[in-house]
């Protein structure tokens, strides 16, 4: 991504515009709107008789300051004003029109069109937040979460991305153990038990002598991870209406991710009884 469209950048120039708008509504305190008198003619606001005239010097340059921040905002929202006569208006850079005679602009179109560039940029920086990161890849994540997960993470629906990983990987374990009658949080807690596989409870157990002091440390943090996982990353993510950030939800996906490698690399130990 090119660095000028980057979230950081985005969130600057939004940050710019919210401090024209602000600057801009605070000089607006020293003038009055013109409704009836010369229109289009004279200036499209007038300075309050109570005006200090230092005051609106002050206030007037925070603006034009705060226009000059705000310039690339016009250009990378589109957000120019069609004037008859007159051609294509950047109503930041013209924001002074208003207070001179025959002016090309009003205060309530400067306002309106700011508003809309506040939700262009707010629509942008969204979208460059998801390009900007890794995309889900088979590469980058287990590919059952990449196929659960990537298509609802492409249209920026970043908690059900979760909560769809989260769902095939438990679908995942029901299926590989048969045990499609348990619930979640039960299901991992009776996967990765340290008591002995009963008939039609089969475990997963990770790999290696039960002495090694490695994969003891494996399978007593499985048993308490894998539960952990459900409860605070799918249970969330299934009840909460709330949208995550983008780093959260990617980070969220990734230990899921993890889990459904470690999955894969256990083997399923059953009963006696049960067939192979």
């Amino acid at each position: 991504m090119e660095p000028a469209h980057s979230p950081a950048y985005l969130r600057s120039v939004l940050a710019a515009v919210d401090e024209f708008v602000a600057a801009l509504e605070s000089l607006m305190e020293l003038y009055v709107v013109n409704t009836d008198f010369g229109l289009g003619l004279v200036p499209a606001v007038l300075e309050r008789d109570d005006a200090d005239p230092d005051e609106l010097k002050v206030r007037s340059a925070a603006v034009a300051r705060a226009a000059g921040r705000a310039a690339a905002a016009t250009k990378l929202t589109n957000s120019y004003v069609m004037v008859a006569g007159t051609g294509t208006i950047d109503p930041i850079a013209a924001w002074h029109s208003m207070t001179q005679p025959k002016p090309v602009l009003t205060y309530a179109v400067v306002s309106m069109v700011c508003q809309q560039m506040v939700g262009r940029l707010e629509g942008q920086i969204a979208q460059a937040e998801i390009e900007a990161l890794p995309s889900l890849q088979v590469e980058s994540f287990h590919p059952l979460v990449v196929g659960a997960a990537s298509r609802l993470w492409r249209d920026g629906h970043r908690r059900l991305a979760i909560a769809a990983a989260a769902e095939a990987l438990v679908t995942q374990v029901k299926s590989v153990l048969g045990r499609n009658e348990l619930q979640d949080s039960a299901l991992w807690q009776q996967a990765f038990s340290a008591s002995e596989p009963e008939a039609g409870k089969p475990r997963l157990r990770w790999p290696g002598a039960h002495d090694d002091l490695t994969v003891k440390s494996m399978r007593d943090g499985l048993r308490q991870f894998a539960p952990g996982a459900q409860m605070t990353i799918r249970n969330p993510a299934t009840h909460d209406a709330g949208e995550p950030d983008v780093q959260t939800a990617l980070e969220r996906l990734a230990v899921l991710s993890l889990l459904a490698r470690w999955v894969d690399a256990c083997d399923v130990v059953r009963h006696p009884d049960d067939a192979s």
